[in-house]
């Protein structure tokens, strides 16, 4: 009997869908809902709130077991991926990479030096910028909040919505208002 209750559990581990996320030349994980842009932060901010959205930068590196954690188990989350999808203009950038960005300044770096000048050391690392002009020189001036590591579905999730609320610019901190969204959805007493 025993051996069935085995053999049964195998079958349903085989079983389970896995969400796969394609992986790029580059190494890192390419969901659909990355935007393909040219890496010119003016012009992606722009795009962003032509399309009512928000532009939001993830900092990722190949092998990174924390984007892979990320990819795997908090973005398909489906109240996260619908946020990714309507609500955020998500652009990828490569801690290691050579693609040319550029900043709101005019600066033109490859992504290693951009992630230098922007004080981005880990991945991942989500930029959320504001919404709207800026008269900033540096994207991580303008960022609203960034995010350096990977985070559990509340923790993201909370943060996707305080940006999207504007909660930067009010009195509550995002601590408080994660304990709070924690509170009221009954995650703890």
């Amino acid at each position: 009997m025993r051996f069935l209750g085995f053999v049964f559990a195998a079958l349903m581990t085989v079983s389970m869908p896995v969400a796969a996320v394609e992986m790029g030349d580059d190494g890192l994980h390419k969901p659909t809902w990355l935007q393909d842009t040219f890496k010119d932060v003016r012009e992606d901010l722009v795009t962003a709130n032509e399309e009512g959205k928000r532009l939001l930068i993830i900092w990722e590196q190949r092998g990174c077991i924390y984007c892979n954690k990320m990819h795997t188990e908090i973005f398909p989350q489906p109240e996260i991926d619908k946020l990714l999808r309507e609500k955020f203009f998500v652009v990828q950038m490569n801690l290691f990479g050579d693609v040319e960005v550029t900043d709101l300044d005019g600066t033109v770096l490859p992504e290693r030096e951009m992630a230098a000048r922007w004080g981005i050391i880990f991945t991942p690392t989500m930029m959320f910028m504001r919404d709207g002009e800026t008269d900033e020189d540096l994207a991580s001036e303008f960022a609203a909040a960034t995010m350096p590591g990977a985070f559990g579905k509340y923790t993201t999730r909370h943060l996707m919505e305080w940006i999207l609320k504007k909660g930067y610019d009010g009195d509550e901190p995002f601590q408080k208002y994660h304990a709070r969204m924690l509170k009221e959805e009954g995650v703890i007493e």
